[in-house]
């Protein structure tokens, strides 16, 4: 959800703020703010609207001689966007940004209430500032404070905390929301993800739950079930440059063309010198896939329609049953879990709120889990019970394209992993699938990208319209949901996903003369099926598109726009259809002038329930 930054060191503290959260943007825009330590005292600079707003209030009355600060940029949550509620809020002594919720915050904030705390926000933030205030005042400690005040709260948070009397001081802890510390040769830093960090340092470490650390000038000393510990520093491979745009209008159209190496990278690192599938890097044997009896699942948005692509191939390639469920329903509505189930859970970012407790509640029961996530040391790899990186790179368009391409191509290789290691294929049909991903589908991506001017055309169709349908069967149907989303979610045109069969039992009522329809068609032998659904539409005015493999000779009655996909396997249709689909969408937000990158009401990380 929200992003926050923090540096002490010897350098000024404010460029380096404004710098952070700049790049941490993706994850909230409704408001932002900074704290600057200036001598003894803390100036609060914050207000609604996005970082070109704060460097308007800055550039009016600067901050000097600061350098020790925490910043934050704000998706909101407990109380709409505005200057009172913007971060960080301040509490007696203490000063306070934050990444996550405090679910019994109300409780908290009535009984400080009656303490005589007087609350300038909405905001659950402010209480637990309040509440990191009062346990100060009883013990002048700030990770005695910090202890007491957080073993009272319920839910999440990732807090960067500022105490008068404390300079050159800053004091963190998290519980379910990520935070990483990072070292520079000019100080120590703080930030949701390692994307802020890149441009002063690539020594990092993430830190573990319910961790407290302690940032001074000199160092960075951690607490931990009342241990005290140096952190651990490691060095990223991410490049400052992998998180900026490149010479792109926008991350997401940069992130749709580095589709076809990103699904090289996920697929390379699993194939043996004999070329075939073999996930011995991710420490998992085909001993382990032969246990597996059955698969749930588990996601949220993109990631559980890149599951619904995984139903496909893990049943008709591996032949073990396999659901989706979504992570926020999964703890609800528990599926039975036989022996030999194995739990998947899918996360770009790895620390999804709904999808980490439904991890949680899987390894609960004693049951086998696997993370399927991008973000390298983050909660969902540490705590799955084994994990699968998906090697995307940064990924900062809210709206996910390369990674919802990834995990779908995982998946397609664990099938293949299964099948092979059960014996349900030969070693010539696994090397098959496996060139096909490794090879055939970067190419058909490649060549999928040089159509902009077809996708541009169908995009130009689609503005002036309210609402728009995507239509499709089988694996169609599940690539028409993500096709759904990705134009919904940055272009606000409202767009719905149905299987084609099911429109004569209710839904072709909504269709009027011009009605734009989508139909994908990537399996050669439901063509019929779905050219006979195209007619229904058609023949009641329907404006269609269909997305089409290039050896079906379609009817000129059949669309008005047809977009040919390559066939040189299977996977490779599939995987062309997925650029055809985001590029669409892109095309069409951009059209409309939306801010494609950062659309509104939505947040790249979702770190709570």
């Amino acid at each position: 959800m929200c992003g926050i930054i923090g540096y002490t060191g010897t350098d000024n503290a404010v460029p380096k703020m404004i710098k952070g959260l700049t790049v941490l943007e993706y994850r909230g825009y409704d408001s932002v703010g900074i704290a600057a330590q200036v001598g003894k005292k803390t100036e609060l600079v914050k207000c609604k609207g996005r970082i070109g707003s704060l460097e308007e209030k800055l550039l009016v009355n600067p901050i000097e001689n600061c350098s020790c600060a925490i910043g934050h940029t704000r998706w909101a949550t407990h109380g709409g966007p505005s200057d009172a509620n913007a971060h960080p809020h301040r509490a007696g002594n203490v000063v306070l940004v934050h990444n996550g919720i405090i679910e019994n915050y109300k409780e908290l904030k009535e009984e400080l209430s009656a303490k005589g705390a007087k609350f300038l926000s909405e905001t659950d933030t402010e209480v637990a500032a309040a509440l990191i205030n009062d346990c100060y005042q009883s013990c002048k400690d700030p990770i005695a404070a910090i202890r007491q005040a957080t073993a009272r709260m319920k839910g999440a948070f990732a807090f960067g905390i500022l105490f008068d009397g404390y300079e050159g001081e800053v004091f963190v802890i998290r519980r379910g929301s990520p935070l990483i510390l990072a070292r520079g040769k000019d100080g120590y830093y703080l930030a949701s993800d390692m994307t802020a960090l890149l441009p002063f340092t690539k020594e990092y470490c993430a830190m573990r739950e319910d961790q407290i650390a302690h940032l001074t000038r000199q160092g960075v000393t951690c607490y931990h079930n009342d241990k005290v510990f140096e952190p651990e520093w490691k060095v990223t491979n991410m490049t400052p440059e992998s998180a900026q745009k490149g010479g792109y209008s926008h991350f997401m159209l940069k992130e749709i063309h580095e589709q076809p190496e990103a699904v090289l990278k996920s697929i390379s690192p699993r194939i043996n010198k004999a070329g075939l599938p073999d996930f011995s890097c991710d420490n998992i044997t085909p001993d382990f896939w032969k246990q597996v009896k059955n698969i749930q699942i588990v996601a949220c948005g993109s990631a559980m329609h890149a599951g619904m692509v995984g139903i496909r191939v893990l049943e008709d390639i591996a032949k073990i049953p396999t659901t989706v469920h979504i992570a926020s329903e999964y703890r609800y509505h528990p599926p039975l879990m036989p022996d030999g189930t194995l739990v998947v859970v899918i996360s770009q970012s790895g620390e999804t709120a709904d999808t980490l407790a439904a991890l949680r509640y899987a390894k609960s029961l004693g049951v086998p889990t696997l993370g399927i996530v991008n973000a390298v040391e983050t909660t969902i790899a540490r705590e799955a019970d084994r994990r699968i990186y998906t090697y995307a790179g940064p990924e900062i368009a809210v709206a996910t394209t390369k990674g919802y391409c990834t995990q779908a191509s995982v998946l397609w290789m664990i099938a293949a992993a299964i099948a092979h290691a059960r014996g349900l294929i030969s070693d010539a049909s696994a090397k098959e699938i496996v060139n096909s991903l490794a090879k055939e589908v970067p190419a058909a991506m490649e060549k999928m990208l040089e159509q902009k001017d077809l996708f541009h055309k169908i995009a130009k169709s689609l503005v002036g319209h309210e609402h728009v349908f995507y239509i499709g069967r089988g694996m169609d149907y599940a690539l028409s949901m993500e096709a759904s989303l990705k134009l919904k979610e940055i272009s606000y045109i409202h767009c719905e996903a149905y299987a084609a069969g099911e429109l004569k039992h209710g839904t072709i009522s909504l269709i009027e003369p011009g009605t734009p329809v989508l139909a994908i068609s990537t399996e050669a032998d439901l063509f019929d099926k779905t050219e006979s659904n195209i007619r229904e539409v058609r023949s009641r005015g329907a404006q269609v598109t269909l997305i089409c493999r290039e050896d079906i000779p379609v009817r000129k009655e059949s669309a008005d726009e047809v977009v040919s996909l390559p066939v040189s396997s299977p996977a490779a249709t599939v995987f062309s259809a997925l650029i055809a689909i985001q590029y669409i969408a892109f095309e069409t937000a951009s059209m409309l002038g939306c801010d494609i990158d950062r659309p509104r009401n939505l947040a790249k990380s979702v770190t709570v329930e």
